[in-house]
């Protein structure tokens, strides 16, 4: 049987204990944090979130679904900035009536200083059904299922020279695999064989077409390059997402801790995949649109249907437009259009749409009905 020079490995022993102790970046206290009792509660797919809380409260319960509902929407959408487009604060705040169940699991490590460390997480389930019509109904653009892995290739220099992060050394990069899954997306690791190793030049440089050349084994033909090192306020990390041999971002990421500088290369790569892959949402555009309301007689009936259309949360504005026996045109301001309107109305009992054939109906003015009338 065939050895390996004693030189090279050492140099193997070397890089595999490096990848270990995740190339220095770990600090102690994640190198030893483990779970507790709540070893069960983990969220799983695209439709679950954990986010941290700081006791088990209702009301810090209440604020941690809205966190959690936001980050499912950014899963779902592949929209980083999901939480932010019009309509969606609104419903963040009503975020417990998309809530399917929850559980609570307790954390607990060690810090940098070795004091014990504890920290609450809340694991939250929500309805697929009712987040994908929230979806359709705020008219969220979305990047579809079933979404690519594309293959990270990674150089890290921790001050003894620029190495290849291969499957071998998965734990090395685990913050940047597990953002990628934060934003609803996976990575690949290339196998780290010889070539593969030697192409850290490659990466160090900027040559991405070497890299797209030697990625041609892997499915897709996507390519997520970046070179780690330290830096004067820490770590910095020079990003490029390759996509069929075409350059679609270059970015950069800092932090005085590696993890979250690594992590910031997922979040580029989502953000790259979705600006070219997502599609418009179905709801119609924003604007202002005319909507007829049967079945208003009298000042109550209008006060609730005002007080409805206040709670809607794609409605910006209201404002009465023609009135008629028995029925009143408004010019609703919406986030979205008149289809994501209905949609929402749909959901609810105080108003329901009416067809066209249906008599009162109007070919030219999306009508709905008031509930009891």
């Amino acid at each position: 049987m065939q050895t390996k020079p004693q030189g090279t490995m050492r140099r193997c022993n070397q890089w595999l204990w490096a990848a270990m102790l995740g190339l220095c970046l770990l600090p102690v206290g994640a190198a030893l944090a483990q779970r507790t009792e709540g070893d069960r509660a983990q969220a799983q797919g695209a439709y679950q979130a954990e986010v941290v809380v700081r006791n088990q409260t209702d009301g810090e319960r209440e604020k941690a679904f809205a966190r959690a509902l936001a980050q499912v929407l950014g899963n779902v959408t592949g929209d980083g900035a999901a939480a932010q487009r019009p309509g969606v604060r609104e419903e963040l705040a009503k975020a417990r009536d998309y809530v399917d169940g929850y559980d609570y699991r307790q954390d607990e490590g060690v810090s940098a200083t070795g004091a014990p460390s504890f920290k609450t997480m809340l694991v939250v389930r929500f309805r697929q059904q009712d987040v994908d019509d929230l979806v359709a109904m705020l008219g969220l653009p979305s990047w579809p299922q079933p979404r690519p892995k594309p293959v990270l290739w990674l150089a890290i220099d921790d001050g003894s020279g620029p190495r290849l992060v291969g499957l071998g050394q998965v734990n090395a990069a685990r913050s940047v695999l597990d953002a990628a899954k934060s934003r609803g997306y996976a990575l690949g690791l290339p196998s780290g064989n010889a070539a593969e190793q030697a192409a850290v030049g490659a990466i160090w440089r900027g040559d991405t077409a070497a890299i797209a050349a030697l990625s041609k084994r892997y499915s897709p033909p996507m390519q997520l390059i970046g070179k780690l090192q330290r830096s004067a306020a820490g770590w910095s990390a020079d990003w490029t997402f390759v996509d069929g041999g075409k350059v679609l971002s270059n970015w950069q990421t800092s932090s005085m801790d590696a993890r979250r500088a690594m992590a910031g290369g997922a979040d580029g790569a989502a953000d790259a995949l979705f600006r070219r892959y997502a599609k418009a949402g179905t709801a119609g555009p924003a604007g202002v649109y005319r909507v007829r309301v049967l079945g208003i007689d009298g000042a109550d009936d209008y006060l609730r249907l005002a007080g409805y259309l206040d709670d809607v949360s794609i409605v910006r504005r209201i404002t009465p437009a023609v009135a008629a026996p028995d029925a009143l045109d408004l010019d609703l301001e919406l986030a979205s259009g008149i289809a994501g309107f209905s949609r929402y109305v749909s959901r609810g009992g105080t108003l329901s749409p009416v067809s066209a054939g249906e008599g009162d109906g109007d070919a030219g003015v999306a009508t709905f009905r008031l509930a009891g009338r």
